[in-house]
């Protein structure tokens, strides 16, 4: 069957490349980079060159990159790594439309004497930034803001929440997850203190990050045990999948013009085609303000559920939303913070492209997923009431 893949927000392909790259350090290079022999010390030298590699596509200095093993880490770590290493204050900020891995975060700590402010959104995702001026408070820790939302692609003013978050003499942090790769960032001239980032989602494997660590920003260590990461994380590295990681991002750079091209003109060319194809769809999120390659759309009365069983027939892959989320019935945190109408919120797709796609894949989900929201609108319940409220009344002639 025929598979196209449009679920790049929750994974990637792992790139030829990286594979490559990766493959000599199961096999010849398998010294532990700790060791003092020049067997050892030659992998050593190899990760630096992936933190370097790490480095270049986000603007930073490599003595600023700590590897971990995914984006939940890495979150984590920044978040309670910042909370450790001010005990005196008790106070996060946050939205309500972070990745689980801030949310979950947030309400545990929320749970457990942390004070929590959650922003909320617009009907297109956006944050108020009065709204966070007026949070941040003397005793705020940290402010954990996303740079691009991992259901509807929205980026948010990362660098302008950073000015206000430094006036009010607090740190902020950025799952920058789904951003990194794919619009270019400079953290050289930046206001995030502290910034996420995850190999599988740009073409490298699964089970390997980075945390983003400013100079002079002071953080506990997050895993204790020996010197590694200069003892911010403790454990003999996951050598293979740094270095497939450092190769990923050297070809995320060279791409990513491609990202923001080629890429959007495809997301486009879906978005647009299906908006004229289907009854009664709607865009959720800003409009202009989005990833190039993510678009999250909605259609009445119909379970999204049922539409991604539909198109996995078809061999397309999609998503309701995120994949740390998907297998909870309960609606998308995201999409109910924005105040889509619960007619809709169920019936919330998910597309997400990579360079990977072609325009040949485009054209036959457009062939397919119009004809998938009729049928299911047509055996619908409340598809079938609305039908009915929108004929006109009929009426006999009398002769």
């Amino acid at each position: 069957m025929k598979i196209v893949y449009t679920d790049n927000n929750a994974t990637t392909m792992v790139a030829p490349e990286v594979v490559e790259a990766m493959l000599p350090y199961f096999r010849e290079y398998y010294g532990n980079p700790s060791s003092m022999h020049t067997f050892g010390g030659q992998v050593a030298r190899k990760i630096d060159i992936a933190r370097q590699q790490v480095a270049d596509l986000i603007g930073a200095s490599p003595e600023e990159i700590v590897f971990t093993s995914c984006g939940t880490e890495s979150d984590n770590a920044a978040i309670t790594g910042i909370l450790r290493a001010n005990p005196h204050k008790r106070h996060i900020v946050t939205s309500r439309v972070e990745h689980p891995a801030v949310y979950n975060l947030c309400k545990y700590l929320a749970q457990n004497g942390y004070h929590v402010t959650e922003l909320g959104v617009d009907s297109a995702g956006m944050l108020n930034l009065n709204e966070l001026a007026d949070a941040v408070r003397e005793d705020t820790a940290i402010v954990s803001i996303m740079y691009a939302n991992n259901e509807t692609g929205v980026i948010f003013p990362i660098e302008e929440i950073g000015s206000i978050v430094k006036q009010k003499g607090s740190v902020l942090h950025t799952d920058a997850v789904q951003a990194v790769g794919k619009i270019p960032l400079n953290l050289s001239k930046s206001t995030i203190d502290l910034l996420t980032l995850s190999g599988h989602k740009l073409h490298a494997p699964k089970g390997v990050g980075a945390l983003f660590i400013r100079k002079g920003i002071t953080s506990s260590p997050f895993i204790i045990g020996g010197h590694q990461e200069k003892n911010r994380r403790g454990g003999t590295e996951n050598v293979p999948s740094i270095i497939g990681l450092g190769r990923a991002c050297e070809l995320a750079k060279k791409y990513i013009a491609e990202e923001q091209s080629r890429v959007k003109q495809m997301r486009d060319k879906l978005e647009s085609e299906i908006l004229k194809k289907t009854p009664d769809p709607r865009v959720n999120g800003h409009k202009t303000l989005r990833l190039p390659n993510t678009t999250n759309m909605s259609f009445e009365f119909v379970e999204g559920e049922a539409i991604l069983l539909l198109l996995n027939e078809k061999g397309i892959c999609a998503s309701s939303g995120s994949a740390c989320t998907s297998g909870s019935l309960e609606p998308s945190h995201v999409l109910r913070a924005m105040g889509v109408p619960f007619t809709a919120v169920h019936g919330s797709v998910r597309l997400s492209l990579s360079r990977y796609n072609t325009m040949e894949e485009v054209d036959y989900i457009i062939e397919h997923l119009p004809p998938i929201i009729r049928r299911l609108r047509e055996i619908s319940p409340y598809g079938r009431e609305t039908k009915l409220k929108e004929q006109p009344a009929q009426t006999s002639a009398r002769t």
